[in-house]
């Protein structure tokens, strides 16, 4: 039997039933809108893939439009494309998402097209060798970035020897492996009823859509999914010596969960440092110092761990110089963050997630995302309330206890000039 739940306040529009199996359908109205929004995020991502498994996912999410028994991959395009629609998917750490816009009069021919790519897929044997050509493309095409390089090193480095350390594309060894019985074996065990939501905002009637929902999602079988491998953050560097005309390197600290009761303060730290034209390392590195073209701080919450960095690109020599009067930014942060910056940070997050929530794929990522995380939507209201209750001194907190865990360092190109990962720490430390 299906079960209706209490939104609690989320929105007045908003629905949630969750299928006999499982599997969790949400829809909201959006009056005034004559499009909607649709698709189904799995709580199952690169984090997610065993060692030998490593880009699955990202597979996975390609595979999905290359053909069920009752469509070519032609076919489905065109079935999409005929009514004007567009559809995508997405593969990231801890999720996947296959999502498509369309007019609301055509919400149930999209929900057949995502319904079939997920359950009646057939990973034809040359379909899945092109596929994975293109993935080694894409690979190479990363190798050939150094400042997607360096992130992807940076991560690994933090996150040494981890599942969710590992890139999401993979390793050439690993996409090469793949074959069908690897990604069925991957689909039964990790795209389980309880990690999966099936949402849609816009024009869209909720009975309808849940109905659908259950014709394509329903006969999923109740399994529970697999324990996920604890995040542990450990700290490292990684050098890339090479013959660039910039070196691009990243600074990183241990984070915070989303689920922390500090996210909200470390985010703000993240921003007023350099999140944005005002901050201080734009400031400092970019107007007055002319070090690098751009620069940012970043905070990267997950469900059990997060990480904090400071990313940007330099010439060779001035490397020693950018990590100086970084670290120096970071550590009078901590002591002299003002109000008026964390009035400034609270009203950019303010915008950043009211202005998500003005479109239909604002919504049903919002609603999605924390239904996954949190098991409901949690009304904005309720973000808000957290936003204005953090402090300065919740700031400057949040700040200087980073700063007791080990660095990480990654960086690609002439970085002769770079300090040891001791000197970054012994900076740190000092601070």
């Amino acid at each position: 039997m299906n079960r209706h739940f209490d939104t609690h306040g989320a929105s007045p529009s908003l629905r949630v039933t969750r299928l006999a199996n499982g599997v969790t359908v949400a829809t909201e109205a959006m009056p005034g809108v004559a499009t909607a929004t649709l698709g189904v995020w799995v709580g199952a991502g690169s984090r997610h893939e065993r060692a030998d498994e490593s880009g699955l996912s990202h597979l996975i999410e390609h595979m999905a439009f290359k053909g069920t028994r009752t469509r070519s991959a032609r076919q489905i395009a065109e079935d999409i494309e005929n009514v004007g629609g567009e559809i995508n998917a997405a593969t990231s750490a801890e999720g996947t998402s296959y999502s498509a816009r369309v007019l609301g009069e055509d919400v149930g021919i999209a929900l057949d097209v995502i319904g079939d790519i997920l359950t009646d897929s057939v990973f034809d044997a040359g379909e899945l060798a092109r596929e994975k050509g293109v993935i080694l493309q894409e690979y190479a095409a990363v190798e050939d970035t150094p400042d997607d390089v360096v992130y992807d090193a940076f991560t690994e480095a933090a996150f040494p020897d981890q599942p969710i350390g590992r890139p999401i594309l993979g390793r050439p060894e690993t996409i090469r492996s793949f074959d069908e019985a690897a990604i069925r074996a991957y689909l039964a065990r990790e795209y389980t009823p309880d990690r999966t939501v099936v949402a849609a905002a816009g024009a869209v009637e909720h009975e309808a859509f849940v109905a659908a929902a259950e014709r394509h999602f329903g006969a999923m079988p109740a399994v529970e999914a697999p324990p996920v491998v604890a995040g542990c953050y450990g700290g490292g560097e990684r050098r890339m010596p090479r013959k660039l005309e910039q070196a691009n390197l990243v600074i990183g600290l241990p984070g915070l969960s989303f689920r922390d009761d500090g996210y909200y303060a470390l985010h703000m730290f993240a921003q007023v440092l350099g999140g944005g034209l005002t901050s201080r390392l734009w400031q400092e590195v970019r107007e007055t110092r002319g070090l690098a073209y751009e620069i940012q701080a970043f905070h990267w919450p997950f469900s059990d761990c997060g990480l904090f960095g400071i990313g940007a690109g330099t010439a060779g020599r001035d490397v020693a110089e950018l990590v100086s009067v970084t670290l120096d930014a970071v550590a009078r942060a901590t002591r002299d963050i003002g109000p008026e910056e964390i009035a400034r940070a609270k009203a950019q997050l303010k915008l950043s997630l009211l202005g998500a929530l003005e479109t239909p794929g604002g919504r049903i990522e919002r609603n999605a995302r924390q239904i996954l995380a949190w098991g409901r939507v949690i009304p904005a209201s309720e973000v808000i309330a957290k936003v204005d209750a953090v402090t300065v001194e919740d700031v400057r907190a949040a700040g200087a206890a980073i700063l007791s865990g080990a660095p990480t360092l990654a960086a690609i190109g002439p970085i002769k000039g770079l300090p040891s990962l001791d000197k970054v720490q012994a900076a740190l430390r000092a601070a």
